[in-house]
């Protein structure tokens, strides 16, 4: 069955992280994405490794790291030399083709190759152009660069990441690139509704910092309303208690209580029922106010008992635990795997069937699907110049001569 976004072409100027992941998304969803990288040596992340991809005798393809296929698959790779004229040319009728050009330049940089939203919106008005830069398009900090980990850094996350003793403590993945690509196809299917409605076109200014600041959430509007900026806690909750790991007899163990009624059947679980009765622990309220002595009461009754018995007995009684998974015992969860939220594409560089982990919407209608593994590059140079510019082996051959592709 065909994606909701069959139809929809994206024009991909982005390169990393946080503009693959997202485009990744709407590729997933049907729409065709044509990637353009630099002639030979293609997206940076391609050399991002090891791990790399390994052909069928088991050599690394040192570009193609396991980083760049985790945010490109379902994608058409041209390669094109945005430096040349006859590129930024090629560039500009293909473009024409599309309906969303999405870019992760530094602000101002697509300019000086006519292809800023300012040189394109006269002639195609109704392109939807989504720039995603580290700090926007305004601002003192426009011109920099932002990476993940600078956002990380500027945006308050790390203050709140981690054990409160640790050095600053970044989040395991790269949080800011990924939900800022989250929020460009918000912007971008919002963006294509309004042009449904209108025929007009539109920029999205879209930044790692500010999406940065929006996911802060609980932890933003409560320094904003009391002044105070947060701390690191752990694995705990700044709002709720008890709701962090415990030990038990054999190990450690999430215990996520977020509701009184969890909390008094914790306590008549673990055999002490009076413990919900506590004046200290009847209501959440009163058991953040006590945190240290509802931990430690906690603590007491969960070291009794192995990690076994809180995580196949507690669930019974409608109390969320976990047990601390590394990735690989993650992956072979069996709610995990029962979803399967991991897929094989047979890939053309290595010639079998690589794994990818799937996309996690779940659909009745119209699914995601895995047409095509991460691309190299310039896989599709002369399949897409063809399609959407008319242009024969000949001139795509003396194009590759001139170094334009």
């Amino acid at each position: 069955m065909p994606g909701p976004l069959e139809g929809i072409r994206v024009f991909d100027l982005t390169r990393i992280l946080a503009g693959p992941t997202a485009t990744q998304v709407l590729a997933d969803l049907g729409a065709d994405v044509i990637k353009v990288e630099r002639p030979e040596t293609g997206d940076d992340v391609r050399g991002w490794g090891p791990p790399f991809l390994k052909d069928e005798d088991g050599n690394e393809l040192l570009r193609d790291s396991v980083y760049f296929n985790a945010a490109n698959r379902n994608k058409r790779s041209v390669s094109l030399n945005l430096a040349t004229a006859e590129g930024q040319l090629l560039a500009r009728k293909m473009i024409a083709q599309c309906d969303i050009l999405f870019e992760n330049y530094k602000t101002g940089a697509l300019a000086k190759y006519g292809l800023s939203y300012e040189n394109l919106k006269g002639e195609l008005p109704g392109l939807i152009y989504c720039s995603l830069t580290g700090f926007g398009h305004t601002g003192p900090y426009a011109p920099r660069s932002g990476i993940d980990l600078v956002i990380q850094a500027t945006g308050g996350i790390m203050s709140i990441t981690g054990p409160e003793t640790q050095e600053p403590c970044k989040v395991g993945v790269g949080i800011a690139d990924l939900m800022c690509g989250m929020y460009c196809n918000v912007g971008i299917l919002a963006a294509l509704r309004h042009r449904d409605k209108t025929g007009e076109g539109q920029h999205l200014d879209m930044s790692l910092l500010d999406t940065q600041i929006a996911w802060l959430v609980n932890e933003g509007m409560n320094y904003l309303h009391t002044g105070e900026s947060p701390r690191a806690w752990g694995s705990a909750h700044v709002s709720i208690v008890p709701y962090q790991a415990f030990p038990s007899s054999d190990g450690r163990f999430i215990l996520a209580v977020a509701t009184d009624r969890q909390f008094a059947a914790f306590a008549e679980f673990a055999g002490q029922p009076e413990l919900a009765m506590d004046p200290r622990f009847r209501v959440n309220e009163q058991r953040v106010r006590h945190r240290d002595a509802c931990v430690a009461a906690v603590s007491a009754l969960t070291l009794q008992r192995t990690c076994r018995h809180w995580l196949e007995g507690l669930p019974t009684v409608g109390v969320p635990v976990a047990p601390v998974n590394s990735i690989g015992d993650a992956f072979a969860d069996p709610q995990v795997q029962a979803r399967d939220m991991v897929v094989k594409i047979p890939h053309s560089a290595t010639g079998k069937p690589e794994p990818y982990i799937a996309n996690p919407l779940k659909m009745s209608r119209t699914p995601p699907e895995y047409r095509r593994p991460a691309p190299t590059v310039g896989e599709h140079t002369d399949e897409v110049l063809s399609e959407l510019l008319d242009m024969d082996a000949a001139a795509v051959n003396k194009l590759r001569a001139n170094g334009v592709v």
